[in-house]
């Protein structure tokens, strides 16, 4: 009686049983992936003909090498000429789901009829132009626009800038001097705290994201979901590559779902993700995986 009770209670609660804890993902260190034979021989008959790919990507040193400043991007010409190509194809869908905004990653990409996702999802637009936008409550709003003013007042300087995208924002300190720079991230981070923004570590930035229970991996789900239904996970594969921690959120939801790749330097990373890539030119082998499967 007491367990039948436990149980009666636990499922009130919203507690999860043992079993629903086991279930939830670790993070890990990855098996490494160097070159296009060894995705072969990793996920033999993961991709094939019979079922269609949702391919969801990040763009910053994922797509592209990342550059001492964001403007200076590009994806390289092999890559770039495989991703048009695997984007046109009827049975592949293709996103790319990145922490600049939306406006800035579809000119950065410039690929037509493909799904675009900015500020880590937090605005998602479709081919036929139609838009889904997270709405922030007045109170978040208000603080962003507090928050990107005393970042500028304080710490936009000594080559450091914000990249002001709306709804959030980048904190770039690449070109500070060493010597500054940790002072000036530290005070950076604290207050986008002070505004309830949550600040994470990126590549010489730090990303400050709204309080809301929207990430890469809500928007990676709510897109899946909106292309292919409810049970998305029954009638596609999917891949997912990216290269920092705001990726791990999407690595997280697709883990025994789809398969990740997380593009990082350290062999001892922990992460999510189901693979690791020591490189982004490694991204090309991957997308030459795809298009082996579906345009050769």
């Amino acid at each position: 009686m007491k367990t039948i009770v436990f149980i009666w209670f636990c499922l009130l609660s919203g507690i999860r049983s043992n079993s629903e804890l086991e279930k939830m993902p670790e993070k890990q260190v990855a098996p490494v992936i160097n070159n296009l034979e060894e995705f072969q021989q990793n996920l033999p008959g993961y991709l094939n003909t019979s079922n269609k790919v949702a391919v969801l990507l990040d763009y910053d040193g994922t797509l592209a090498p990342i550059a001492d400043n964001p403007s200076k991007t590009k994806m390289p010409v092999e890559l770039e000429a495989i991703l048009r190509k695997i984007a046109k194809h009827p049975e592949v869908f293709l996103a790319v789901i990145s922490g600049r905004g939306l406006k800035d990653v579809q000119k950065q990409v410039n690929i037509e009829g493909i799904t675009y996702a900015g500020n880590h999802g937090l605005e998602i637009e479709y081919p036929d132009g139609s838009r889904h936008d997270y709405e922030l409550p007045t109170e978040i709003q208000k603080n962003y626009t507090n928050m990107v003013k005393e970042l500028k007042e304080k710490v936009e300087k000594n080559g450091a800038w914000v990249e002001d995208k709306r709804v959030s924002l980048t904190y770039h300190y690449r070109d500070t001097p060493v010597e500054l720079k940790d002072e000036q991230k530290v005070l950076a981070a604290e207050i986008c705290k002070k505004y309830g923004f949550r600040p994470n570590q990126a590549h010489e930035a730090i990303e400050a994201k709204p309080p809301v229970n929207w990430n890469k991996g809500e928007a990676a789900l709510y897109i899946l979901k909106q292309k292919f239904g409810e049970n998305w996970a029954q009638e596609v594969s999917v891949v997912f590559a990216g290269d920092d921690t705001t990726d791990e959120d999407a690595m997280r939801v697709l883990r025994g779902l789809g398969r990740s790749f997380r593009i990082a330097s350290d062999a001892q990373i922990q992460t999510f993700a189901d693979f690791r890539l020591p490189k982004q030119a490694v991204m090309t082998d991957l997308l030459k995986w795809i298009a082996g499967v579906y345009v050769s």
